[in-house]
């Protein structure tokens, strides 16, 4: 699976940082970035970051 999050969407809450921060950071500037093919140890957290994004900016994609 692979993570994907609508840039144009996400406004940057970081909900998904508090959820995942393996997976979810935020840059210097304040921007979101991620790892978009996470480890399998790391998907329940990703899954809870999905839900938590309050936009629902964040997306799981099957390969």
């Amino acid at each position: 699976m692979r993570v994907r999050v609508d840039l144009t969407l996400c406004q940057t809450h970081a909900q998904c940082v508090f959820a995942a921060p393996e997976v979810f950071s935020l840059d210097d500037d304040d921007e979101l970035v991620y790892d978009a093919t996470p480890g399998d140890a790391s998907w329940p957290a990703v899954e809870e970051a999905a839900r938590a994004c309050p936009v629902q900016a964040i997306f799981l994609d099957d390969d």
